[in-house]
């Protein structure tokens, strides 16, 4: 599994934003000289995060956009969703998809939900605050008596 570049960005964008938390609304090319982004991007991920409620902007004279929400009542699931859309390791989990060959035979599609439930919760348990701190989040170990290949 790995994160749409526009994902990634759209993260460290709120991370530099939740940094400003509580002080004057930011600006597209400000956010982007501090996170070293093209003002493009971040003008268009501006655009996606206003529209899933993640941040508030206002255009004009005092414009700018600030966080819809404190960093720590915003969480890594919501801003990859936002980018993303909802979180599905595969398509069995998309209630609507049905373009699976080994659909009408998989022994494993039943446990696939819970699997992405698990992956979606993980991620919606770290917030913005976590990682805007200067301490990093550690992974999970795995167990003592698991293989690597």
């Amino acid at each position: 599994m790995r994160l749409s570049a526009q994902a990634d960005y759209a993260v460290v964008m709120l991370q530099a934003a939740a940094r400003h938390c509580g002080g004057t609304r930011l600006n597209a090319t400000l956010l982007a000289a501090e996170t070293a982004l093209p003002l493009p991007t971040v003008q268009k991920l501006v655009s996606r995060l206003s529209a899933a409620g993640l941040i508030e902007s206002s255009r004009g004279t005092g414009g700018g956009f600030r966080l819809a929400r404190p960093p720590a009542a915003i969480s890594l699931a919501e801003i990859i969703e936002a980018i993303e859309g909802p979180i599905a390791l595969t398509p069995c989990v998309d209630a609507g998809r049905h373009d699976c060959a080994a659909e009408g035979n998989c022994r494993v599609q039943p446990h696939w939900n819970g699997v992405n439930d698990v992956v979606r919760g993980a991620l919606a348990a770290i917030s913005l605050a976590a990682l805007a701190s200067p301490i990093t989040i550690a992974a999970p170990r795995a167990p003592a008596n698991e293989v690597h290949a």
